[in-house]
């Protein structure tokens, strides 16, 4: 049994609430969370989202893509304003009334309440109602991560979440959608591995054996005919096929593994043979070999210095206080053999961990360690001031436009810091303000040439928005 500092037993405790609500004449406050009867006789809860008092539509919210609609909903009850803590104290109670009694209102008991802290879990997707170990009621969709380690029920947009640790105890309330795919995804998984026990083999499709090594090297062999350098690792640059089993057959497939770790085989149907799955293979990795010749990545031969110093000097342009150290603070770069391939790498300086930078060429490495250049000279040049352009409701492709700032550095340079995002997930970029925008002559000149490295149609405010701001045409210098 959890154990923070209740007695009472929550294996026979049996919640009663009484003072449920017809939508129809009366809708929660906003923000309220609630315990949801719907018109279908199932239970479960969330927090009403609605234009006001007198609303006559809106919707509780349960999570991120995850509604229960005003029309679903036949009555409804508060769960955030009451508090158990003293009820839970007591060993004796088993029986705890939410809200007094009245007569000719039918009351919804829910019982068979279990602990994460016994090793009792909800499946996954189950949404349940919770007895936080602050006494307080609430409910939210299990999020397992990592099967008896690590989980959190999630009952607001972008992930909101009550971590294990903070609840006492929990009960399912009634299946939904979201679950039931679960489940059906599960039973069909379950499934999966029942037939893919023991694979059929097609033996015209793997005429050659079941070692997906035999038919890459037989590929390998017609693409040298014209790629002389060509590898296997090369080729599998392209995401790699393998021979796994799928509903019960070995299939050349693609393999892609989930979050929670489960593995989806990707089969390819293009053909039926040996010998179209070879010609497939030439045709599929034709063009990361290509971008493998040698003799254009590493066009400078294979001194990194070589590479990084070009890089410094395109930059050291315009980030004139930029110093060479400056990029050594993170990363270690090099060219290494991978695989038994010369590659463009890049170390980290904390773990040793190692990067295949995806370069075809030497100049698109030069590309790379600018940027990495241009990252670690504003990160050495500290902001001495700031402005916020003051903007109205922008929309950005779907995204709303957050925050416009620009920044001066020490060094007398400038900077702009742009964040937009939708309801649960965001972004946000850094531009470097050039000198050449600074070389125009007036503030209107100066615009056309900033907005060619923050657009608006990307970023959100316009030569129009951005003239009309006196304040920032002074901030920026120009009188």
């Amino acid at each position: 049994m959890a154990k923070v500092g209740y007695k009472c037993d929550y294996t026979n405790l049996r919640l009663s609430f009484n003072q449920f609500h017809n939508i129809a004449d009366d809708v929660p406050e906003e923000g309220q969370f609630c315990l949801l009867e719907l018109k279908d006789g199932r239970y479960t809860a969330g927090e009403w989202n609605g234009c006001n008092k007198n609303t006559v539509s809106g919707k509780f919210i349960r999570g991120t893509a995850d509604v229960v609609e005003f029309a679903e909903v036949s009555r409804w009850h508060a769960l955030d304003c009451h508090d158990l803590t003293d009820c839970l104290k007591n060993e004796e109670i088993n029986y705890i009334n939410i809200g007094p009694e009245e007569e000719e209102i039918r009351n919804v008991i829910i019982r068979d309440f279990k602990s994460l802290a016994d090793g009792d879990f909800p499946k996954s997707e189950q949404y349940c109602l919770l007895i936080l170990k602050n006494g307080q009621l609430s409910a939210g969709r299990w999020d397992e991560w990592e099967k008896g380690k690590d989980g959190s029920f999630v009952y607001a947009p972008a992930l909101a979440s009550y971590s294990m640790n903070e609840v006492w105890a929990w009960t399912p309330l009634s299946s939904d959608s979201f679950f039931e795919a679960e489940e059906e995804s599960e039973n069909e998984r379950k499934q999966e591995e029942e037939l893919n026990r023991n694979p059929s083999v097609d033996q015209e499709l793997f005429k050659y054996g079941t070692d997906i090594q035999v038919y890459y090297e037989k590929a390998l062999a017609r693409l040298k005919k014209d790629y002389p350098w060509a590898t296997v690792t090369q080729m599998k640059k392209a995401t790699p096929y393998e021979i796994a089993p799928c509903h019960g057959q070995l299939v050349f497939g693609q393999i892609s593994q989930s979050f929670y770790g489960t593995n989806t085989v990707s089969p390819w149907t293009g053909g039926s043979s040996a010998d179209e799955f070879i010609d497939f293979l030439v045709e599929y990795t034709k063009k990361e070999v290509e971008n493998s010749n040698p003799e254009e990545k590493f066009r400078y031969g294979t001194d990194i210095d070589v590479y990084l110093d070009m890089a410094y000097e395109n930059v050291r342009k315009d980030y004139r206080w930029l110093d060479k150290k400056m990029l050594n603070s993170f990363w270690r770069y090099g060219i290494k053999k991978v695989d038994g391939d010369l590659e463009f790498v890049r170390e980290s300086r904390d773990d040793g961990s190692l990067t295949v930078l995806d370069c075809s060429s030497a100049e698109r490495f030069i590309e790379i360690a600018e940027h990495e250049y241009q990252e670690s000279a504003l990160r050495a040049n500290p902001v001495v001031a700031e402005y916020p352009v003051s903007f109205g409701r922008i929309e950005i492709n779907g995204w709303y436009l957050e925050m416009y700032v620009f920044a001066k550095l020490k060094t007398g340079d400038f900077k702009v810091t742009v964040q937009a995002g939708d309801r649960v997930t965001g972004g946000t970029r850094t531009f470097f303000v050039t000198p050449y925008c600074f070389e125009a002559k007036t503030y209107e000149e100066f615009l056309d040439r900033y907005l060619e490295i923050v657009p608006a149609t990307s970023f959100g405010l316009s030569k129009e928005d951005l003239l009309s701001d006196k304040k920032l045409k002074k901030f920026l210098g120009y009188q």
